[in-house]
């Protein structure tokens, strides 16, 4: 059983990281644009949900944010999940955020509730080792870093103190909480929407830690983002 998990994840890596090679396509930039506006939704709902306490508590705290609007079960093969996101980052200094950069998550899906097909995930990164380790071309979690699911419900946000995870976890499926597991999944980089979004070729490091390229596009996302985890 474990050796037909552990393919199932490579699988659903390898997928994953071939949605994010190649040369920019012409829908590329459309396709950016609008899972930017799906991610300022998804950042939205959870900023007003009130299961989602303890999110907004610790997002106060965070160094990143792994946005993933829509987390669909067989979405790369059968008994597996996957969808694309987009990872902003706290630059300190500047009290503000950067981004987005353009990722795909895939994994096999422990987690789901039963019966819901979809959920919507948003990870923070609590840690500078949580961020380095996201802006390399691919990372499994659970593995290369560590990942944990965050703490839902009215009075979830009084327990959060003694988290230590790089990566908390947070999802919504169908008004269901908590019931999609990250752990295991692997997150690569769509190398192909960062390029058609900027314009140019660039890294995560480029777009989140240099701030080398930004796109006014982003704008109501980091906005969104700002309002949920403080900074502007």
């Amino acid at each position: 059983m474990h050796r037909v998990m552990t393919s199932v994840v490579a699988l659903a890596a390898t997928l994953a990281l071939g949605l994010g090679g190649g040369p920019a396509r012409a829908d590329d930039a459309s396709d950016a644009r609008q899972l930017v506006e799906k991610a300022k939704l998804t950042v939205e709902q959870f900023q007003t949900d009130e299961n989602m306490g303890a999110l907004r508590d610790l997002a106060k705290k965070a160094k990143g944010m792994l946005i993933m609007p829509q987390m669909l079960r067989g979405a790369f093969i059968v008994g597996g999940s996957g969808g694309s996101g987009v990872l902003v980052a706290r630059d300190a200094k500047a009290n503000q955020w950067r981004g987005p950069a353009f990722y795909t998550l895939g994994g096999a899906s422990f987690g789901f509730q039963v019966g819901a097909d979809a959920a919507e995930v948003v990870i923070l990164a609590m840690t500078e080792r949580g961020v380095t380790k996201l802006l390399s071309p691919q990372v499994k979690l659970g593995a290369d870093i560590s990942v944990a699911a965050g703490p839902v419900g009215g009075g979830a946000a009084a327990g959060t103190a003694g988290l230590s995870a790089d990566l908390l976890a947070f999802s919504i499926s169908k008004g269901l909480y908590g019931g999609f597991s990250v752990d295991g999944s692997v997150a690569g980089v769509r190398e192909a929407l960062n390029h058609a979004y900027y314009g140019k070729p660039v890294t995560p490091a480029d777009i989140l830690i240099k701030g080398a390229v930004k796109n006014p596009h982003a704008s109501g996302l980091l906005g969104a983002v700002a309002k949920l985890g403080g900074a502007r």
